[in-house]
């Protein structure tokens, strides 16, 4: 998906809670959970092969506001315009990494390296990309709001200061919208030395390509205290039925690197592979009329929806198809695609009042593909083991399930619809999560069917020894997210025909369990 994924907040007071936190899915409702986990991995080991680790002081990865989220008020006529332009810089951000990930020598004997020839320029290039986002939205009679250009400039991250195993400060995440403060970057520091790379450089941040996850991105799951809290109370006026759609697991591997939400007419605008089921015809250049031709994966013929994910890979040192592609291999995402043992998907309703039906061309982002460097605000991911979903969700790491046990993600998309867009310019503003207490929608927004997914994969463990984790696996993402748990996302269109948008809200009204 694309890097934008913010979340409306709410005005529930904040509270200052260092924690992660969880969703799960339970009996067709929504339990939620805040988590204190961190692994305690050393990292004087070096790394090779399938194994990973932790590195410190190095620059691990470049750090770029997001000036998508800011952009809420853009004009239609400008809005592919400036998709574009947005796309662009997503394309400068992965130049740059790449070219920070190639010159770990050069960087080793010149300490301004870095400064000078990757975050410079990169500054120039987005200044040029913003104001020729601020020319398509003024040609069209917008307004600009010229603090948007302060955001040309990006920082660096060290691998400390990334956050995988750290504690979130500043705000508690609840039903997958966070409460509060954005993260402090920075999480839990690693000791050890700067590890060797691939052909001797130093600075490789682990993982088969040399740009994580490293083993502080995973933990023993059964070492982890329980902490699923309860859902919300029904009220009286509460929609209780389900509708479960069954769309396959993408078995006829129908894959893209493209995400036409957040950019449209552009190859590759994701930067990762996507894994599709429901709609056949999504692509970058597909439209609302490529939709509805599009034949569907889904048993009910009636669903053409798009349902799409990142692939999950194995780091075993193994390769796919992609290894020399854009999206693949040239950007990070290496490792044997897997595919899931199961993909559920299912409508569930709202514990504060009935449902209407999704509008038709409904988009829905949830997550965030860029928490590296964006920090967990918008996160949405929740990782946990076939046994434990009940008990413990984890967002900012991967779980080690024991044996006999399988790897679930799960997701609950926002439920709560602005009653007129079926976008927005940020493709967030126009839908949001309910109030994680009582369920309750905000003002001016109505409950619609809350689309909740659960993929199930078969992964022989991890392990973790001195530091270092063999045969990891993770979620492909931007390369330099340095493939984190927390940049877990998923991604809806929502495209229906013969009434059968009406019929999943009339079945979760009515308090059935249809299919």
């Amino acid at each position: 998906m694309g890097r934008n994924t913010r979340k409306r907040r709410t005005p529930l007071a904040t509270k200052a809670i260092a924690a992660s936190a969880a969703l799960a899915l339970g009996g067709g409702g929504l339990i939620w959970a805040n988590f204190y986990a961190s692994a305690h991995e050393s990292n004087n080991q070096s790394w090779g092969g399938n194994s990973t680790k932790a590195a410190t002081a190095q620059v691990a990865t470049i750090s770029c506001p997001d000036v998508q989220q800011k952009l809420t008020n853009v004009p239609n006529a400008a809005r592919y315009g400036v998709a574009k332009e947005l796309a662009n810089l997503d394309r400068q951000i992965t130049e740059a990494y790449n070219r920070l990930a190639s010159t770990r020598d050069a960087q080793t004997k010149d300490a301004s390296f870095v400064q000078n020839a990757i975050v410079g320029p990169l500054k120039e290039k987005r200044a040029a990309t913003i104001d020729r986002i601020r020319l398509d939205i003024q040609r069209v009679g917008g307004s600009f709001d010229n603090a948007l250009k302060q955001l040309a400039s990006c920082t660096t991250q060290t691998a400390n200061q990334t956050n995988a195993g750290g504690q979130q400060q500043g705000g508690q995440q609840q039903g997958g919208q966070q409460q509060g403060g954005q993260q402090q970057n920075g999480g839990q520091q690693q000791n050890g030395g700067q590890q060797q790379g691939q052909n001797g450089q130093q600075g490789n941040i682990g993982g088969q390509a040399g740009n994580g996850p490293v083993a502080a991105d995973f933990v023993d799951i059964t070492k982890v205290a329980p902490n699923v809290q309860g859902k919300p109370r029904r009220t009286g006026n509460a929609s209780t039925g389900t509708f479960t759609t069954r769309c396959g697991v993408n078995a006829n591997k129908n894959f893209n690197t493209d995400n036409v939400i957040v950019a449209p007419g552009v190859t590759n605008g994701a930067h990762h592979l996507h894994d599709y089921v429901g709609n056949q015809k999504i692509n970058a250049f597909s439209s609302n009329n490529t939709f509805l031709q599009g034949g569907t994966s889904c048993q009910n013929g009636s669903d053409l929806s798009s349902y799409y994910w990142p692939v999950v890979r194995i780091q075993d040192g193994t390769q796919d198809f992609d290894q020399n592609k854009d999206g693949g291999g040239k950007e990070g995402n290496v490792g044997r695609i897997l595919t899931p043992a199961q993909a559920e998907i299912k409508y569930v309703g709202s514990p504060a009042s009935k449902v209407v039906p999704m509008p038709q061309f409904l988009r829905i982002i949830t997550g965030d593909a860029k928490t590296t460097t964006n920090g967990l605000a918008n996160a949405n991911a929740h990782w946990s083991c076939t046994g434990f979903e009940n008990k413990v969700q984890l967002t900012q790491q991967y779980p080690i399930c024991p044996q006999g046990s399988k790897v679930v993600r799960t997701f609950a998309f926002q439920s709560c619809w602005d009653g007129q867009n079926a976008d927005s310019a940020n493709h967030r503003t126009h839908v949001a999560f309910a109030d994680p207490a009582s369920g309750v929608c905000p003002n001016g927004f109505k409950a619609i069917p809350q689309l909740t997914m659960r993929l199930v994969y078969n992964i022989n463990p991890p392990t973790i020894q001195n530091g270092q984790v063999k045969n990891a696996y993770a979620v492909d993402g931007f390369p330099e997210q340095l493939h984190k748990a927390a940049t877990d996302h998923d991604d809806f269109i929502s495209v229906t025909k013969n009434g059968l948008a009406n019929k999943i809200a009339n079945c979760i009204n009515r308090g059935q369990n249809c299919a």
